[in-house]
C-alpha cells in the first residue's frame, strides 16, 4: 500500500535548490576570486616564473678577431668547436646519465661528477655540460646517444705556435673574454659583439630554439712583432737562462726611431692553448710586469744628464778616490774592490765606476737628475698597449739628499721594468727622442686597416749629447765590461749592469739582477735590444758574463734573419742593373769540374743565404753547383727555392738582394722553427 505523497515535498525541494544555489555562487565566486589572484595579483610573477620554466636566452659568443705580426702570419684566431649542453626537463635519471657523460669526456673527477648530477637534476631547460669539448669528446658521448643531451657551435681561441709571444698574447676565458695580454687590453675591440640565442620548451618537454641576434666578429688586430725575431729572441734567453740555472729572465727587441716592439720574450713560458696548467709564475710577462734596480745601465742616464749640463766634459779626469766613498748613515759605497785611480769620464762609464758615477751625479744635482729621469720616460707606464706594466719607481728631486743621490747615479734606488729601459737606451740610439713603446700596428675592421702611429713622446737630449753617449756606449764594448756583446760584423754600443736584489727589505749578497742594453749597429741603429736574467746561479754572474752573450746570439741572428748590411769590413758589393734579372753560373766563380752535388746538400738541402753579400751567396752556391738569379743590390733578403728545399746539380736559385736597414717585407720565406 502506497505512502500518501508527503505534503511539504515543494518546500524541501525548494530549499534544496536553495542551497545547491548557494553553494554554486560560492563556488563561482570563489573561482572568480582566485582568477582575479592568479590573472591580476599575480600575474606578472606567474609570467615570469612561465618563462622561466618554458624559455631561456643563452649567450651566443661573438668570433674574436685574429691577431697577425707584421708579415701577416697567424698569432691568435677562432676556431669552431663542438659545447655540449642538456635539458634537464627532458632527463629522466640525472644521475645515470651524469654518469655516462663522466665516463665519455674521460676527465671528470668525483667532484666534478656530482656537479653535474646535481646541474641535471635541475628543473631547467638548459644547462652546460662542456664548454668547448675537444673533437674526440664530442664524438664520444655524440655516440651515447643521451635523451636531454646535445650539442652547439662556440669558437675557441687557438694559438697556432703555441708558447711563441705566449705572454704578450695572453689567453682567453671559457666565456670567450680576454684574460690576460692583448687578449685582455684589446678585449672589446677583438671580441666583437655577442648574439642571443632563444630555447623554448613545450608541454610535451620538446625544446625548439632560434638565433634572436647574429654575434658580430670582431676586428682583427696586426701587431708590430716579427715572429721569426721573437723565436729567436725567445730561444736565446731560454738558452741562457738555463746555462746560468737563474730564476728567470726577459728581452726587448725595439725599433729605436719608432718605438715599435719587434719582440717580447720571457722565460719560463707557457702554452696558452692550455693556460690553466700552468704557474702564474710562468704566465708573468717579466718585460712589464717585473721591477728591478738597473744598476749600472742607468749611468747612461747620469751620463746623458751630465754631458746634457756641460758639468763634465768625456775626456775630464775624475778621481775615483781609491775606489771608495762614504756617506753618513751607511756602509761605504765601493768599485767592488777595484782602484781605478784617476779616470777620464768616458773611463768612469766604460769600466763601470761607482764612485766616478757618484761624483758626477753630484754635480749634476738632485733637482736636473730628477728632470733628466723624467725625461727619459721613469717613474711612469711606457705604454698603453701594457696596462699591468707598473710604472716604476723613481725620488721625487726634493727628497734626494746626497746619499740618495749617490745611489740614484749608479742605479741604485730606482725601479724601472726592462721595457721602460729598452725605450730609454732607444732615445740615445735615435738621437735624443723618446717614442712610446707599441706593439699594436693597425686595427684591421673589415676591409678598414686603421694604421697606430708612431708617438714622439718628447726630445729628452740633444743629438750632440746622444752621438757622445754612443761613442762611450761602444767603448764600454769593446774596452770595458761588454766585451761579451761583440759582433764580428757590426758595431755595438751597450752597458751591463749588474744590482743586488732586495729580499725581504735588504740586499741579498746571493741574488743579482743582471742585464745588458745596447743597440746595433751603432750608427745606424736598426735594433736596441735588452736582456735581464734574475738570479743567476753561474760562476760568474754579472751582466757582462751573463746577459751580454744572450745579448750577442741575438743580435747576431736577428741582424742575419733582417739582411743587415755588415758594418765592419763589409764585402765588396756585386752590382746588377735594377729591375734586371742576371743568370749567373758558377763556372764563373770556380773551375767548371764541381758539377756533383755535395753529400752534404744532398741531405740537408739548400742553406739559407739570407745575410750574405751577393758575393758570398754566389760562392756558396758554385760550390754547389748551382746555377744564381739575382733581383737587386746589397745583401740577401730572400731566396727561391727556400732554404732546406732539395735541388738538383745545375738548377737555379733566385736571390733578392736589398741595402735598406729595414724588416724584410711581408711574405719573406722561411720558418723560425
Amino acid at each position: 500500500m502506497a505512502l500518501p505523497p508527503d505534503p511539504h515535498w515543494r518546500a524541501t525541494l525548494k530549499s534544496r535548490l536553495m542551497a545547491a544555489a548557494a553553494l554554486l555562487v560560492l563556488w563561482a565566486l570563489a573561482i572568480e576570486a582566485r582568477l582575479v589572484v592568479l590573472q591580476v595579483m599575480q600575474h606578472d610573477q606567474l609570467v615570469a616564473r612561465a618563462e622561466r620554466q618554458q624559455m631561456s636566452t643563452v649567450v651566443a659568443p661573438a668570433k674574436r678577431g685574429e691577431i697577425f705580426d707584421r708579415s701577416g702570419r697567424l698569432l691568435a684566431y677562432s676556431v669552431d668547436a663542438d659545447t655540449i649542453y642538456a635539458v634537464p626537463t627532458e632527463i629522466a635519471d640525472a644521475a645515470k646519465t651524469a654518469a655516462a657523460l663522466c665516463d665519455a669526456l674521460d676527465d671528470c673527477t668525483k667532484k666534478t661528477r656530482d656537479e653535474l648530477r646535481d646541474r641535471l637534476s635541475q628543473q631547467r631547460s638548459f644547462v652546460y655540460v662542456r664548454r668547448r669539448a675537444s673533437p674526440m669528446q664530442a664524438k664520444r658521448v655524440a655516440a651515447l646517444g643521451l635523451e636531454g643531451v646535445a650539442f652547439r657551435k662556440e669558437s675557441k681561441r687557438y694559438y697556432p705556435n703555441r708558447e711563441l709571444a705566449a705572454h704578450l698574447l695572453g689567453y682567453v676565458g671559457v666565456d670567450n673574454v680576454g684574460l690576460s695580454g692583448l687578449e685582455a687590453t684589446y678585449d672589446k675591440t677583438v671580441r666583437g659583439r655577442e648574439g642571443k640565442l632563444l630555447v623554448q620548451t613545450d608541454a610535451r618537454r620538446h625544446v625548439f630554439s632560434r638565433l634572436e641576434r647574429t654575434p658580430t666578429a670582431g676586428a682583427s688586430i696586426e701587431l708590430t712583432i716579427d715572429q721569426h725575431l721573437q723565436y729567436i729572441a725567445e730561444r736565446e734567453v731560454r738558452a741562457g737562462v738555463e746555462a746560468a740555472r737563474a730564476d728567470g729572465g726577459t728581452a726587448v727587441i725595439m725599433d729605436p726611431h719608432s718605438g715599435e716592439i719587434l719582440a717580447m720574450a720571457s722565460w719560463p713560458t707557457f702554452n696558452p692553448n692550455d693556460y690553466g696548467d700552468s704557474s702564474e709564475h710562468a704566465r708573468r710577462n717579466r718585460a712589464v710586469q717585473d721591477l728591478y734596480e738597473p744598476g749600472s745601465t742607468f749611468k747612461l742616464v747620469t751620463a746623458s744628464a751630465a754631458l746634457q749640463e756641460r758639468v763634465v766634459k768625456p775626456e775630464e779626469i775624475i778621481d775615483t778616490l781609491g775606489g771608495v766613498i762614504k756617506f753618513p748613515g751607511r756602509k761605504p759605497i765601493t768599485d767592488m774592490g777595484h782602484d781605478y785611480g784617476p779616470l777620464s769620464f768616458t773611463d768612469v762609464i766604460v769600466k763601470s765606476s761607482n764612485v766616478g758615477a757618484i761624483q758626477v751625479g753630484l754635480r749634476v744635482g738632485a733637482e736636473r737628475m730628477g728632470l733628466y729621469i723624467r725625461r727619459f720616460g721613469f717613474g711612469r707606464p711606457s705604454s698603453p698597449d701594457f696596462p699591468s706594466e707598473s710604472p716604476g719607481i723613481v725620488w721625487e728631486p726634493s727628497k734626494l739628499n746626497d746619499s740618495a743621490l749617490a745611489s740614484v747615479s749608479m742605479g741604485y734606488q730606482v725601479a724601472v721594468t726592462p721595457l721602460q729601459m729598452a725605450a730609454a737606451a732607444s732615445v740615445i740610439a735615435n738621437g735624443g727622442t723618446l717614442y712610446e713603446p707599441h706593439v699594436v700596428r693597425a686595427i684591421v675592421k673589415g676591409s678598414v686597416r686603421t694604421a697606430i702611429m708612431p708617438k714622439a713622446v718628447r726630445q729628452a737630449i740633444l743629438p750632440a749629447t746622444a752621438s757622445t753617449v754612443t761613442e762611450i756606449m761602444e767603448k764600454v764594448v769593446t774596452d770595458g765590461t761588454a766585451k761579451g756583446a761583440r759582433l764580428v760584423s757590426y758595431e755595438v754600443a751597450g752597458k751591463t749592469g749588474t744590482a743586488d736584489k732586495l729580499v725581504n727589505g735588504r740586499y741579498s749578497q746571493e741574488q743579482e739582477n743582471v742585464s745588458f742594453v745596447g743597440f746595433v749597429p751603432s750608427r745606424a741603429p736598426v735594433l736596441t735590444i735588452i736582456v735581464m736574467v734574475d738570479s743567476p746561479r753561474a760562476a760568474s754572474d754579472t751582466g757582462g758574463a751573463i746577459a751580454a752573450p744572450i745579448f750577442k746570439r741575438i743580435a747576431e741572428a736577428s741582424l742575419r734573419q733582417l739582411g743587415i748590411t755588415p758594418t765592419i769590413n763589409p764585402a765588396p758589393p756585386v752590382i746588377v742593373a735594377r729591375n734586371a734579372v742576371t743568370p749567373v753560373t758558377p763556372t764563373a766563380l770556380v773551375t767548371p769540374n764541381i758539377v756533383a752535388m755535395p753529400a752534404s746538400m744532398a741531405e740537408t738541402g739548400l742553406p739559407d743565404l739570407r745575410g750574405m753579400s751577393a758575393r758570398e751567396a754566389l760562392r756558396e752556391l758554385a760550390r754547389l753547383g748551382l746555377t744564381a738569379r739575382m733581383e737587386g743590390t746589397g745583401v740577401v733578403v730572400d731566396q727561391s727555392p727556400v732554404a732546406g728545399s732539395p735541388l738538383e746539380p745545375g738548377a737555379t736559385c733566385t736571390l733578392v738582394l736589398n741595402r735598406r736597414s729595414l724588416p724584410r717585407p711581408a711574405g719573406a720565406v722561411g720558418d723560425p722553427r
